[in-house]
């Protein structure tokens, strides 16, 4: 989505997903990924951000989370 490459799309929704891993928790990498989530929600777009742990924990919550998105 323009020059931004992201996890999992769902054009039907505008949904993306992203799952982020230890270097998204740094400030540099927060600080990116605000600035890319910024332009994902004004291209329309919703954009969902789980942990990689969280994932592997909680797997069920994260698929809860989703489907009440779409």
């Amino acid at each position: 989505i323009g020059d931004y490459i992201v996890d999992f799309y769902c054009p039907e929704a505008n949904l993306i997903i992203e799952i982020d891993g230890g270097q998204h928790y740094s400030d540099e990498g927060f600080k990116k990924d605000e600035i890319r989530d910024n332009y994902m929600r004004e291209q329309g777009c919703k954009v969902l951000r789980f942990s990689d742990k969280e994932v592997f924990k909680n797997i069920n919550g994260v698929v809860e989370r989703i489907y009440e998105n779409l």
